[in-house]
């Protein structure tokens, strides 16, 4: 599916395949408005910022979208708060679906009204304009987070119980006498059903997700392993391994494919209208360092009012020191340690993405509403 644009005038875009830098292009150099934080506590998501009205619209602070941008980015670019962007949007009917934002894009922070907006940037004296017609896939539209960070769940589940685990099919045997299996490669399998249907998410058990809170198991981790197309049912059934993920090996069990979910382009980041007070159980894939883009695994879901696009503080608790005069263990005020954002949401837990880790962040750290610091 494609979606077709058209615009009047139109300076010459930066290439999409230009590679980003470390810091955002853009054609002022000079530094961003200051603000005081926003008020994250508040009912309302999404209260106006009080932005410096340094910027004005004789001379508004540009940025060129390139390819590899997030909404975060930008927003974090233009207003030092990343989750506030929505703001920027508000009411702003130049750019409609914030979503539908491409490389090559000019876009302009500016005031209206005294309240500060983007828009899509107009040309300006001396520049080369020409008529153009840009046609692009919805899916090449800049996304609310980093997509390759997450690409693993964006099918197949990531949380299974012990009883899913017990009665799910499972890899025997690889055609030639391989030990480990990769795209392309034919598998034996115990236990498909015809019924089931033709195509499963191949995953491998991994840790066990126990809330820190109250010792509660609640559930399995499914690491992502691939896809997999049965071609013939049988006591000992046969598949392909259509994409892999990683290398897949005996044992792996077969789990039913979901539809792809809309991780990406459905939601927005904003600060919880209730008071979250929770922890992390896990990080995802068993790593060792918690650290930006790494996937994490809190003890709070659906049922505690948890939703995709939530953005949460992580608080180091816990430390202690020794008092040096009486000996005495004291424990320390919880320190801030990052920013993290749910992507995915379970009954009882939810998976989100470090967004910034500014401290070592650790499994059973805390995680609350944004502070003002």
């Amino acid at each position: 599916m494609a979606i077709l644009g058209a615009a009047g005038c139109a300076s010459s875009p930066s290439s999409p395949d230009e590679s980003r830098p470390d810091q955002p292009a853009t054609d002022q150099t000079r530094p961003l408005p200051d603000k005081q934080p926003p008020d994250a506590r508040a009912r309302d998501p999404r209260p106006a910022p009080r932005l410096s009205a340094e910027v004005d619209e004789n001379e508004p602070l540009r940025y060129v979208v390139k390819r590899g941008d997030t909404l975060w980015d930008i927003a974090d670019y233009f207003l030092a708060d990343p989750w506030y962007w929505p703001e920027l949007w508000y009411a702003n009917p130049d750019i409609a679906n914030p979503h539908l934002i491409y490389p090559g894009d000019i876009l302009e922070l500016v005031w209206v009204d005294g309240r500060p907006q983007l828009r899509r940037a107009e040309p300006r004296t001396g520049e080369r304009l020409s008529p153009e017609i840009r046609e692009q896939p919805i899916d090449a539209a800049i996304p609310t987070i980093p997509l390759d960070a997450i690409r693993q769940f964006l099918n197949g589940p990531q949380l299974v119980t012990e009883e899913e685990l017990d009665e799910a099919p499972y890899v025997i045997h690889f055609l030639d006498e391989h030990l480990i299996g990769g795209t392309g490669d034919e598998l034996y399998v115990r236990r498909a059903e015809a019924a089931d249907g033709d195509d499963y998410a191949l995953v491998r058990p991994g840790q066990r997700y126990i809330d820190p809170d109250n010792g509660d198991l609640m559930g399995y981790e499914a690491i992502p392993v691939g896809r997999v197309t049965m071609s013939a049912f049988a006591d000992v059934s046969t598949g392909e391994l259509r994409r892999s993920y990683r290398e897949s090996l005996v044992g792996d069990r077969l789990l039913p494919l979901t539809d792809e979910k809309l991780l990406a382009s459905d939601f927005y980041p904003r600060a919880p209208e209730h008071e979250v007070d929770g922890r992390l159980v896990a990080v995802f894939d068993g790593v060792s360092e918690i650290g930006q883009y790494q996937i994490v695994v809190l003890n709070r879901g659906e049922v505690d009012g948890i939703e995709r696009g939530h953005v949460l503080d992580i608080l180091q608790t816990g430390r202690q020191t020794r008092d040096p005069l009486t000996g005495e263990r004291l424990t320390l005020p919880d320190l801030k340690a990052g920013t993290l954002m749910v992507f995915d949401v379970e009954q009882e837990l939810s998976f989100a993405l470090i967004m910034r880790a500014t401290r070592a962040v650790h499994v059973r750290d805390s995680v609350r509403n944004p502070s003002d610091s």
